[in-house]
């Protein structure tokens, strides 16, 4: 018989031994897994070359295989480029990036960001299957910079890196916004030795030009007219008459659209005998903010003036609020030309602009990038003979129609341009590379712009691009568009920064 005391004591004490041993064990894999966690970093990677930035959940980097970054307007366009991609072979290629903000929250600035890539596959695809066999094919990679190009810095240190083997980065196009974080990157990337194609960046303080110290992005070309161009074709095609003129502007500075526009706009306007009007947009520009109650006080002002004509300097969401407060003005009975920059073509596709303001004798003119009208020849409009041509927009044509399977709206312009600026980095890539040489150094790449003029221009879908010595395109046609009374954007004509369209050999003057 066995004792109850030796039961009691056997029992009890191997009970707390296992007890002790399942807790310890317990413990021990609570403690595992906490250090196990504590040292083993997020993984905020969201696909190959892009990841999220501390404290952000936007998909920021660069990437080529398909990857729309979060965003289903970009998913198709973006698996086309990567189907184009993966039927390269690993040794005849160069890479070029479309560097934009990707995830931007902006309705607009989306729009304009699709279409952009849309151009840019398209003039990616004529370069592998359509130019007669010539090498190198092209390889194309999306790279975000974030909203408001926020992560613009972590983007372009990628981009850096790709310059060897096997991506071989030879050129990048998009930088489509004339913003510091934009001027900081062109700065970034030119240092290093990479070319860089502006697509929309009007702003001339983002380009180089004649004197000492202007040469601060070595290796950077545009395709778009600067702001002061802009202004000059506008006054050539208005014809204002400077004392019945008004300037509205924007005193946030830092915004170099902003800040070169008004400039050019104050120079063009020196005998008019009104001070400008001011406004102060927020920091964000794409942000509603206060401004509208600003411009319901301007239009007081205005119509207490002899004015005809007014001139805007500033971004488009401002824009839009001041036409909305302008369409409710008390001096209805007077007729109103409101003319401003490239910024005027995100007015088709807002729908908070006040579309009853357009029918209050308020015209609204601005100068575009470019227009799927302006090379087509229409009853009293002769397409001109120089600057330009129809074959080549309907080359344009044909190759978008082929690079997704919606119709793309092309009033906008962007990817008109977006297209152009991919065709300007693949001439280059492509001049640049030695007979019997696969394909080129990137530091002959950046020299090639001064030679892009005469019969070795780009006859771009949006107006012939010669360069001048700086790699700004000389005497480029500005199409004048008129926001219609329903909305849509309907093209008046082209007018020229010269005055007139360039001569047949497109050979820029010296300057300075």
């Amino acid at each position: 018989m066995v004792s109850p005391l030796r039961y009691r004591l056997w029992y009890t004490t191997r009970q707390k031994i296992l007890t002790s041993a399942v807790a310890l064990a317990v413990v021990g894999s609570l403690a595992g897994y906490a250090i196990d966690h504590a040292t083993t970093p997020e993984d905020r990677s969201c696909a190959v070359g892009v990841e999220r930035p501390p404290g952000s959940g936007e998909c920021v980097g660069v990437n080529g295989d398909g990857f729309d970054f979060g965003v289903p307007e970009l998913t198709e366009i973006a698996g086309r480029i990567r189907d184009e991609n993966r039927a390269l072979k690993p040794d005849e290629y160069a890479t070029v990036a479309l560097l934009l903000p990707l995830t931007s929250t902006d309705n607009g600035l989306r729009v304009k960001v699709l279409h952009e890539v849309v151009g840019a596959y398209a003039r990616q695809y004529r370069a592998n299957h359509q130019s007669n066999n010539e090498t190198p094919k092209i390889r194309l990679v999306l790279a975000n910079t974030g909203k408001g190009n926020a992560h613009w810095r972590a983007t372009v240190d990628r981009l850096k890196t790709m310059t060897g083997g096997p991506d071989r980065l030879r050129a990048v196009s998009g930088v489509a916004t004339s913003s510091t974080e934009i001027r900081e990157a062109v700065t970034d990337l030119t240092g290093a030795g990479i070319a860089v194609v502006g697509t929309t960046i009007t702003a001339d303080d983002i380009a180089n030009g004649p004197g000492a110290g202007n040469n601060r992005y070595p290796g950077l070309a545009r395709v778009s007219p600067t702001n002061g161009d802009e202004a000059k074709a506008l006054a050539h095609f208005g014809k204002v008459e400077g004392s019945k003129a008004l300037l509205v502007q924007d005193t946030r500075t830092g915004d170099h659209y902003t800040d070169t526009l008004k400039a050019a706009f104050s120079s063009s306007l020196k005998g008019a005998p009104y001070e400008p009007q001011l406004f102060t947009s927020p920091a964000d520009p794409t942000e509603e903010g206060t401004t509208a109650n600003t411009f319901r006080q301007i239009t007081h002002l205005i119509c207490d003036t002899r004015a005809e004509t007014v001139f805007f300097a500033g971004r488009h969401t401002q824009l839009r609020q001041f036409i909305n407060a302008l369409g409710a003005r008390g001096c209805a009975e007077r007729p109103f030309t409101i003319l401003t920059g490239d910024e005027g073509s995100y007015l088709g596709g807002d729908r908070k602009l006040n579309r009853g303001a357009l029918k209050a004798k308020l015209t609204v003119r601005y100068a575009s990038l470019a227009h799927p009208d302006a090379w087509k020849p229409a009853p009293g409009r002769p397409v001109p003979s120089t600057g330009g041509s129809t074959a080549a927009y309907e080359t344009f044509l044909a190759d978008v129609t082929k690079a997704t399977k919606k119709p793309v709206p092309l009033a906008d312009g962007q990817a008109i341009v977006a297209y152009d600026a991919m065709a300007t980095a693949v001439h280059a890539i492509r001049q640049a590379t030695p007979q019997g040489a696969q394909y080129p150094d990137a530091a002959d790449v950046v020299t090639q712009w001064p030679q892009v003029k005469g019969s070795l221009r780009v006859d771009g879908a949006s107006g012939w691009i010669c360069l001048d010595n700086f790699g700004n395109p000389f005497n480029k046609a500005v199409p004048i568009v008129e926001l219609a009374q329903d909305g849509s954007q309907k093209f008046v004509q082209i007018a020229w920064p010269e005055g007139r369209a360039p001569a047949k050999d497109c050979l820029p003057p010296r300057r300075g």
